[in-house]
C-alpha cells in the first residue's frame, strides 16, 4: 500500500507541475506495478484526488497549521491522498490509512514531513464533525454562493463554473459537476469488425449494456476493465460513445477517399473504415512518433488498413483537394471530459483557450485546402467551451466563402445543426462536431 501511495503522490506532483497528464503519468507508473489490483488502486487514488482536490484542500486548510502554499508538493499530495481515502473510501481502516500516509510522506520528503502529516490527519479524525464546507445553495441564493458551492464542495474551477452557470443555469451545472465526480462507466467496442460488444461479452460471462447511441458498443461498470482476464481485454478497445458519434457525423460512405487528420489513438478511424464498407481510401495521420505507433496498432487490431502518415496539421498538407471527407478532431482543452480526465480541471485555465482556438483555426484552414468541391469538412473537439467550438467554426466561415454549414440531424444534433453532447441531455461527456461542405463550382 505504501508503495502504491508513493507512486500516486509522485504522479500527482508531476501533474501539478504540468510535466504530463495524469493518463501519461499513470501509464508510466503502472509499468512498475505487476499486480492488477495495485494498478486499479493507483488509478482510483489519483483520479479521486483530482476529482475532489478543491474539497480536500478546503479540509486541509481547516486542519493544518500551515497555509497550503507553504506545504511542499510531495507532502500536500500525500495529505490529499490520505484525506481522499478517509472521506471517500471505506475499504481501509482509518488508522491504517494514517499510518500509510505517514510512511509515504517520510519516503518522499523526510521524517519531519511524516510528523506533519501525522498531526494533520490525527487532527482531522478528532475534529471531522466540525469540518465545514459550503452548503448547497437554496432557491434564494446569490450567484456568489452558488459559485462557492460549485467550486469548493463540488470541486470544480471557479472560472469554469461561472461560464457554465451563464449558459446552463445552476441546476444543470450542479448535475454536471455530480456527473464529473463519479468514476466513469467503461464503454468498449470489439476489435473484430462487425461484432456486437454486449453479445460478445455475454458469451464470456460478462454483463454489459448496449450503448445508447452506438448500439454495437457496450457499457460496463466502473472498474470492470481491471477485473477482466487479459485475453478478454485483448479483444476490446475502450472508446467513448461521444467519440463514436463524431465518427458517425463525418458521414463516410463506401468507396470514398477520407482523411482523419488527428487520428490517434485510432478509434474514429476504425469506425470510419466500417462506415466506408471496408473499401475506399482512408488515410490516418498524427504527429508524434508514439501516437503514430499507437495509431498503427489500433488500425491493425480493428481491421482497418494502417495507411498512416506523419503530418503537422498546422502546416500545408501534402495533398491536392481530392478528399471526399476530412475529419479534424482537433487538439483541445479536453474540458468536456472531466469525468474521464479529472486532472484537466486544474491544468487548463481560461487563459489557455485563445491559443488553443488559434491553433484549431489554423488546422481547420489547412484541412480545408484538401477537401474536393462538394466534399465535407468535419471539425470536432471534446471541449465544453464555445471558444473552441462554434466560435472557431464562425471564424473559419468568415474567411472561407467556399464552405457552408451542413446541419447534422442524427443522434446528438443540437438546434444549430451541430453535434453537441453533454451529461444532462445524453448521459455522455461533452463532444462537439460541425459539418462544413465545400461548394461546387457554379
Amino acid at each position: 500500500m505504501t508503495s502504491v501511495r508513493v507512486r500516486a503522490a509522485r504522479a500527482l506532483v508531476a501533474v501539478d507541475k504540468r510535466r504530463r497528464t495524469l493518463a501519461a503519468e499513470l501509464d508510466h507508473a503502472r509499468r512498475e506495478l505487476h499486480d492488477e489490483r495495485d494498478r486499479a488502486l493507483l488509478l482510483e487514488l489519483t483520479a479521486g484526488v483530482c476529482r475532489w482536490r478543491a474539497e480536500l484542500d478546503a479540509v486541509i486548510e481547516q486542519c493544518s497549521s500551515r497555509p497550503l502554499a507553504a506545504i511542499d508538493l510531495e507532502t500536500l499530495a500525500t495529505l490529499r491522498l490520505a484525506l481522499y481515502q478517509l472521506r471517500h473510501l471505506d475499504r481501509i481502516p482509518d488508522h491504517a490509512a494514517v499510518h500509510g500516509a505517514v510512511e509515504a510522506a517520510k519516503a518522499l520528503a523526510g521524517d519531519r514531513a511524516g510528523g506533519f502529516v501525522n498531526g494533520v490527519l490525527r487532527g482531522y479524525l478528532r475534529t471531522q464533525a466540525a469540518i465545514t464546507l459550503p452548503a448547497p445553495p437554496g432557491p434564494d441564493a446569490t450567484r456568489r454562493q452558488q459559485l462557492t458551492y460549485l467550486s469548493v464542495t463540488c470541486s470544480h474551477p471557479k472560472w469554469l463554473m461561472a461560464r457554465w452557470l451563464d449558459r446552463y443555469g445552476y441546476e444543470e451545472t450542479a448535475a454536471w459537476c455530480a456527473f464529473n465526480n463519479q468514476p466513469p462507466d467503461i464503454t468498449v467496442r470489439v476489435l473484430e469488425p462487425g461484432v456486437d460488444a454486449a453479445t460478445w461479452l455475454a458469451a464470456r460471462g460478462l454483463t454489459a449494456v448496449s450503448g445508447s447511441f452506438a448500439p454495437d458498443m457496450a457499457r460496463l461498470a466502473p472498474g470492470a476493465w481491471a477485473e477482466m482476464t487479459e485475453d478478454v481485454r485483448a479483444g476490446l478497445a475502450i472508446q467513448d460513445e461521444g467519440s463514436a458519434l463524431v465518427a458517425q457525423a463525418t458521414g463516410a460512405q463506401p468507396g470514398e477517399t477520407v482523411l482523419d487528420l488527428c487520428a490517434a489513438p485510432g478509434g474514429k478511424s476504425v469506425r470510419l473504415w466500417k462506415d466506408m464498407g471496408l473499401r475506399g481510401l482512408l488515410i490516418s495521420s498524427d504527429l508524434r512518433p508514439s501516437r503514430l505507433h499507437l495509431l498503427r496498432q489500433t488500425l491493425r487490431a480493428g481491421g482497418a488498413p494502417p495507411r498512416v502518415v506523419a503530418l503537422d496539421g498546422r502546416e500545408a498538407l501534402p495533398f491536392p483537394p481530392v478528399f471526399d471527407r476530412v475529419l479534424v478532431d482537433a487538439p483541445c482543452s479536453g474540458l468536456g471530459t472531466l469525468r474521464r480526465d479529472p486532472d484537466i480541471k486544474w491544468s487548463v485555465t481560461l487563459e489557455d483557450l485563445p491559443a488553443l482556438a488559434d491553433t484549431q483555426c489554423q488546422m481547420l484552414t489547412q484541412a480545408a485546402a484538401v477537401v474536393r468541391p462538394g466534399g465535407t469538412l468535419v471539425y470536432a473537439t471534446c471541449s465544453s467551451e464555445p471558444d473552441e467550438n462554434e466560435h472557431v467554426v464562425a471564424r473559419f466561415l468568415a474567411t472561407h466563402d467556399a464552405f457552408r454549414p451542413e446541419p447534422w440531424t442524427g443522434a446528438g444534433a443540437d438546434e444549430d445543426g451541430a453535434l453537441r453532447t453533454r451529461p444532462g441531455r445524453h448521459g455522455l461527456d461533452a463532444f462537439f462536431a460541425a459539418r462544413l461542405v465545400r461548394r461546387s463550382p457554379a
